[in-house]
């Protein structure tokens, strides 16, 4: 199966992309995840003006099969989050880079970034996944 990977973003080992927009990094799961996931059912996202650290449990996706855990990529503070995803938790399937997009994080320490998998590395990671 071959998953689709954006040359524009940054990923995480556990399946989440990072857009970096002017200081903001737009926070959603890969094409590997939701396939993974099959059919999404629920979305758990959390408040806004939330303070996260990297790698830390920023909300769940549910689907007919299980339920993920979402992690945070980044530190910072969430400053949106995508609310059509409570109606529309099946936009993390049919759309999981642009309106699938889960939250929007004031970076706080743009260090982390060299931290998170480059696309290549990312592609690698599925590879070997077979």
């Amino acid at each position: 199966m071959s998953y689709e990977v954006r040359e524009d973003r940054y990923y995480t080992k556990t399946h989440e992309w990072l857009l970096l927009e002017n200081g903001v990094g737009v926070v959603g799961i890969t094409d590997y995840a939701q396939k993974s996931l099959h059919e999404i059912v629920f979305v758990e996202l959390p408040e806004e003006g939330k303070e996260v650290k990297m790698g830390e449990r920023i909300g769940t996706v549910e689907s007919i099969k299980a339920v993920s855990d979402v992690y945070s990529p980044i530190s910072g503070k969430i400053v949106e989050v995508n609310k059509e995803l409570e109606e529309k938790p099946e936009l993390l399937n049919s759309s999981p880079y642009d309106q699938g997009w889960m939250v929007k994080i004031e970076v706080a320490n743009k260090e982390e970034i060299s931290k998170l998998l480059k696309p290549e590395e990312y592609k690698k990671l599925l590879q070997e996944k077979g």
